[in-house]
């Protein structure tokens, strides 16, 4: 996958390190009071009621059907990341923003832990959907809620990406909080990176100067090069096969 090329783009001005260096001090306190307002807010989140789901949703995984329950691997903390998918499609058409979070998704004995679980609930097919894991070389557990989708996740529609804590109390399951959209940056750390770089993530919406690189992506995909999301390429590159057992 090659980087597509670019006019030269504007450069931010030149200081002195000193110059510099006060405007950095300025901009560390706004800093730090933004992670001031972000652990206030985490404090509010875990004062959030909970309310019960049915621990007896039944889950496809590697070894046949499960329920929600036995998801949580005896932990007492269970997070989902329920999976956008499109039954029937190649693996170049799935969603390249699911894709592109779950491939950050790596080491997890650090939440493990805290008792947590971390598992992949798809809203598609297992056999197929797991064919995609396999292909993006991910490890985490992964299941189909393809059959319980609509009433773990009623009222809020199926068919969109979501991150969903819960909780076990013995055998029964309650959820405590839940994300979608920006959300999911959760469990993202390019986009974080890409934040602190000059020219930021180099989309549309972001507040740059002018003659900032914009506008990137394919479109209205911000996550795709080539025709497939960008995740995806170096998979290819080290020649793994992306045949899900579908016709496109």
């Amino acid at each position: 996958m090659k980087h597509p090329m670019r006019e030269t783009p504007a450069t931010p001005s030149i200081a002195t390190r000193s110059s510099y260096q006060r405007q950095v001090d300025t901009l560390r306190a706004w800093e730090k009071a933004h992670t001031r307002e972000s652990d206030a807010i985490s404090a509010a989140r875990r004062r959030l009621p909970m309310v019960k789901v049915d621990g007896s949703a039944r889950l496809v995984g590697e070894n046949g059907p499960v329920t929600l329950l036995e998801a949580f691997e005896g932990r007492r903390q269970l997070i989902a990341y329920y999976f956008m998918w499109y039954p029937g499609r190649p693996a170049p058409e799935q969603c390249e923003g699911c894709t592109l979070f779950t491939t950050q998704v790596r080491e997890l004995s650090h939440i493990h832990s805290r008792d947590v679980t971390y598992a992949t609930f798809c809203q598609g097919p297992y056999e197929e959907s797991a064919r995609y894991r396999n292909f993006m070389g991910w490890e985490m557990p992964w299941y189909s809620v393809q059959d319980s989708a609509a009433a773990l996740l009623s009222p809020r529609p199926v068919g969109m990406m979501y991150l969903i804590c819960y909780l076990r109390q013995e055998d029964d399951v309650f959820e405590t909080y839940w994300t979608t959209r920006r959300g999911v940056e959760a469990m993202d750390n390019s986009y974080r990176l890409l934040d602190l770089t000059v020219y930021g993530r180099q989309e549309l919406w972001e507040d740059s100067p002018g003659g900032w690189p914009r506008g990137w992506g394919e479109g209205k995909h911000r996550m795709r090069m080539g025709g497939r999301p960008i995740t995806q390429w170096p998979r290819l590159e080290a020649g793994h096969s992306d045949d899900l057992g579908t016709v496109g």
